[in-house]
C-alpha cells in the first residue's frame, strides 16, 4: 500500500525482515524471501557484535 518510494525506503529496515519472518512463521507466507530474510538480520547481527566488541576494546564512551 506503501507508495514505491517508501517501498524500496524501507528495504533497507532490517525490521522489516524481522516482521514478516514472524509473519511467515503464523500465516506461512512472506512479502520477502524467508533466505534474504535470515540473511539480512545474521548481517545485522553480524554488524552490531563486531561493533560493540570495537568499542569495548577501544573503551570509547566509557568513564573511569
Amino acid at each position: 500500500m506503501l507508495p514505491e518510494f517508501w517501498q524500496t525506503l524501507s528495504l533497507i529496515n532490517p525490521i522489516l525482515y524481522m516482521v514478516n519472518l514472524f509473519r511467515y512463521g503464523f500465516l506461512g507466507t512472506s512479502d520477502v524471501s524467508i533466505y534474504l530474510s535470515y540473511g539480512i538480520i545474521l548481517a545485522t547481527i553480524g554488524l552490531f557484535y563486531g561493533w560493540s566488541i570495537r568499542l569495548l576494546k577501544t573503551s570509547k564512551g566509557m568513564r573511569a
